[in-house]
């Protein structure tokens, strides 16, 4: 698989989601990068991005392949994993899998069920429509379109900045491959029924149509080390609509995972990690 690295310290591996590539998760690099202390991996998935898709036929194929690029890279290392979208519902996996070599787990609009017809999603909603600015983007205006819940020339460079790539260079055969066999045998949770308690993190879109926000409410009690938050004004794209409060939940994320006592959460100070983990 393609892989990306910066900075040095604790391995943090970021997933992106399906159809797209690791550029989805460039807008977290530079404040992760300024809280010290993370090596930042990125990885383009089987079948997007640079990574061929190789012989993955399904979603617990791309799984299987994260798990095994882990463990000849990352050895015995402990490290922290954060995935949006179908990248959620990898790092799910991931972090109940591999449980005693896992941090903490992120998910950024995840996946937590993987049938889209059993999804409990709210009805698309604009808030704020601008159909000049949809009609100067050409053809990337109707991709922009189909996700933007608040339309603005910011959040559109921001599409065709972090989204836009992965969309042009993943493999349509592959994923039509592994679209077949999208649902995973077992849930994490089910297959790993003991709570997660490391530190975690769920960030969802209040009008979020694709994975909406109520499925992964509805573990909340498998997480008691958990943060859930609903964030207006945001759909799919939850942390590129909302990039002010995702990055700033994200950071206090890796400060949990970084904390040796509560001190932190009282006094304001600390972020990072610790150098004893």
């Amino acid at each position: 698989m393609y892989v990306e690295e910066q900075g040095n310290g604790t391995p943090l591996l970021l997933i992106h989601g399906f159809g797209v590539d690791h550029h989805i998760l460039n807008s977290l690099r530079d404040a992760i990068g300024e809280s010290g202390g993370w090596r930042q991996i990125l990885i383009d998935l089987p079948g997007h991005g640079k990574s061929a898709i190789g012989d993955a036929q399904s979603s617990q194929d791309v799984v299987d392949e994260v798990e095994d690029w882990i463990h000849e890279h990352l050895a015995g290392e402990r490290f922290a994993v954060i995935g949006n979208s179908f990248g959620g519902m990898v790092a799910r996996c991931i972090a109940h899998d591999l449980r005693s070599q896992v941090l903490g787990l992120a998910t950024l609009a995840g996946v937590f069920v993987a049938d889209h017809s059993k999804r409990d999603v709210p009805p698309q909603t604009v808030l704020h429509e601008d159909p000049e600015l949809i009609a100067s983007l050409g053809d990337e205006g109707e991709d922009y379109a189909q996700m933007a819940v608040v339309q603005t020339a910011a959040h559109a460079k921001d599409f065709s900045v972090y989204v836009r790539p992965g969309i042009e260079a993943a493999d349509r055969r592959a994923l039509q491959r592994i679209s077949a066999d999208y649902s995973l045998p077992q849930e994490p949770e089910d297959a790993h029924p003991e709570p997660f308690t490391q530190p975690s993190l769920f960030i969802t879109g209040r009008q979020d149509q694709v994975v909406g926000y109520a499925d992964a409410w509805r573990r909340i009690e498998h997480y008691p080390r958990a943060t859930f938050s609903v964030l207006d004004g945001a759909g799919h794209n939850v942390h590129l609509e909302q990039p002010n409060l995702s990055g700033a939940l994200v950071l206090e994320w890796l400060s949990r995972m970084g904390s040796a006592d509560y001190s932190s959460f009282t006094t304001g100070s600390g972020s990072g990690i610790s150098s004893g983990l």
